[in-house]
């Protein structure tokens, strides 16, 4: 065992774990633990500076974290993947595979496995999941099957796909650029494809094959396409409760419950929804709700009830509520989208959209959120908000493309201006992938063009801004400068080589894919891979082998994200659409994780002669 560490490499380490902690805490923001564990570090080295290479390390040298040349190009692809899901840039494949389902759903779904593994090589995948979601979920409701067996192998093949390149995800990015400023070559964007290619292509198989027989069926939550919300109209009369009073006092009277559409007073005459605005009888409230809700309004205000379109015959068993021209939609929460991190009631969503919020379903708990205090939930990624309106209002909302939307139809937002993205996109990656330029300048300046082409605006750009990520890669920057600062990695490194003296190096690199592996189910990807790189640097050091193969064993473990659905945020996302249980993924991510982490390790050592 290597002799017991200095202080500062013990208190390095200890932060480390507490972080490692504070990020797996889910009631806590993952930007707030990111801030606290930053701020700590910034005021210890304030106190107790350290050296490194005869250079002294102060707080000043922690907050290169925000200029980093990997945060500055994750943040730019990041916009960049903005521009191509508003401008709707991957519809005509959405569309191709939508016919192609049509015809051969079994082919059309290798294909779309291939296609998703592809394009997440270049692009994050948590666009092209939202893309693919609304394809999948019409296909198996028109089949009449769940799209359980469908959505989760979608979902690990983009994980799969995007292991592949330097850009595929931020942890390649955040990987090789801090391997590269600890001394190892830059690595170019192909230059780990080849074992991504060769053990990926037999996870395509087993998620073509295998996998969705081991996902049992799920009903989503927009299985049930059952109206909730009738539309209709409270007639006020003169002995009515609300006549006389104000429409804030009638809509006291419902303890708030009661939301008023339109104020009729007179044929085709409106009223404006001014709480100061005085009933009158005669007045009709145009009032959507639930069948229940409905007759406790009338019964509270003294009104009469009638079915809309149907004025002066009350609700009844001839005469009952309709619900003609609603649909019933659900709309997935994402990371920069407009709800992220806000509730209903903050971006006025009933106004803004003209829909009604119905239910709240969250996947890490157990059942639909349907409490009277809907609207004033903070939403998070992963959510899905059950909504039902007019159709038309339900593809005005997916044609804004302001957030997702799945309601069984594959419309998808379509501008001319996605070539143009498109092109863009495809150009930022054939010149970083030709070396003409450092894939940070390409999409920095990918990110200009598309603000000057019209294919962004700012407020496309500030919603693709994820302060987690900013934060925790920033934080976690400083814990991995602490650790390299303190002697912490070298310790934590002579401590693993310890452990697993007497083993072949093959072995080692085995143990220690599947270490990060495990890490990484349990805390966010970014934040392991951070950190394990010097660590893996370090190992190899020790050992005397190869740096290369370790580090990309931190890359390719911090990537296998499947058997938890916190791993990842794509699997909250098709967690969400599908209706999975926590279980489902521990079921086929399990199988899918030994694929990977074994074939990756037989693969490596034989590539670089280990």
């Amino acid at each position: 065992m290597p002799p017991a560490p200095e202080p500062q490499a013990i208190a390095a380490i200890l932060l480390t774990v507490i972080a490692l902690f504070l990020f797996t805490r889910e009631r806590i923001p993952l930007e707030s633990s990111s801030l606290w564990v930053f701020l700590a570090i910034v005021v210890w080295f304030q106190l107790f500076p350290v050296e490194l290479d005869g250079e002294r390390v102060g707080p000043v040298d922690l907050f290169g974290g925000f200029g980093h040349e990997a945060l500055v190009t994750i943040v730019a692809l990041m916009v960049l993947a903005k521009g191509l899901e508003a401008t709707g840039a991957l519809y005509p494949v959405i569309h191709g595979l939508s016919r192609l389902w049509s015809a051969a759903p079994q082919t059309a779904f290798l294909i779309t496995l291939l296609v998703a593994a592809g394009l997440s090589m270049f692009l994050n995948n948590t666009p092209i999941v939202a893309m693919v979601l609304p394809l999948l979920v019409a296909v198996s409701l028109r089949a009449g099957v769940a799209p359980s067996g469908i959505l989760m192998p979608v979902g690990f093949a983009t994980i799969v796909g995007g292991m592949a390149t330097t850009i595929g995800t931020s942890t390649n990015l955040l990987v090789t650029m801090i391997a590269a400023d600890l001394g190892m070559r830059r690595m170019q964007m192909f230059d780990f494809a080849l074992p991504v290619v060769l053990v990926g292509s037999v996870a395509i198989v087993y998620l073509w094959l295998v996998a969705p027989r081991l996902l049992p069926r799920r009903d989503a939550p927009l299985s049930d396409a059952s109206p909730r919300v009738f539309r209709a109209t409270l007639l006020v009369n003169p002995d009515s409760n609300a006549e006389g009073k104000s429409l804030s006092e009638i809509t006291a009277r419902t303890r708030g419950r009661m939301r008023v559409d339109r104020i009729e007073r007179g044929k085709g005459i409106y009223l404006v929804k001014l709480p100061t605005v005085t009933i009158r009888a005669g007045d009709r409230l145009h009032v959507d709700d639930s069948p229940e809700n409905l007759k406790e309004f009338e019964r509270l205000l003294g009104a009469t009830l009638t079915a809309a379109g149907e004025a002066g015959l009350p609700v009844s068993d001839e005469h009952p509520l309709t619900a003609a021209g609603q649909q019933l939609a659900e709309v997935v929460v994402t990371h920069g989208s407009m709800l992220h991190h806000r509730s209903l009631s903050a971006v006025q969503f009933v106004d803004r959209f003209g829909l009604i919020p119905l239910a709240i379903f969250r996947p890490r708990a157990k059942d639909v959120k349907t409490t009277q205090d809907l609207e004033s939930i903070m939403l998070r990624s992963g959510d899905v908000v059950l909504v039902q309106g007019p159709s038309e209002r339900i593809q005005a909302l997916k044609a804004s493309g302001e957030m997702l939307v799945l309601d069984g139809r594959v419309d998808l937002p379509h501008t001319r201006k996605a070539p143009l993205a498109a092109a863009l996109i495809v150009a930022v990656v054939v010149v970083a992938a030709a070396g003409i330029a450092p894939i940070s300048v390409a999409a920095v300046c990918g990110v200009g063009l598309m603000l000057l082409t019209g294919c962004l605006n700012w407020r496309h750009i500030v919603d693709a801004l994820d302060r987690r990520i900013i934060l925790l890669i920033v934080a976690s920057l400083a814990l991995g400068l602490a650790l390299i600062a303190t002697g912490g990695a070298a310790y934590i490194a002579m401590l693993f080589v310890a452990l697993t003296q007497g083993f072949s190096v093959p072995l080692v690199l085995c143990g220690f894919i599947l270490l990060i592996a495990l890490l990484t189910e349990v805390a966010t990807n970014n934040a392991v891979a951070v950190l394990g790189t010097p660590i893996a640097i370090s190992v190899a050091q020790q050992l005397g082998a190869p740096i290369e193969p370790f580090v990309l064993g931190v890359l390719f473990g911090a990537n296998m994200s499947y058997m938890t659905p916190v791993g990842y945020q794509t699997n909250l996302l098709v967690m969400s659409a599908g209706g999975y249980r926590f279980s489902d993924f521990f079921r086929a991510g399990l199988p899918l994780q030994i694929i990977m982490w074994l074939g990756l390790s037989i693969v490596l050592p034989i590539l670089y002669d280990l």
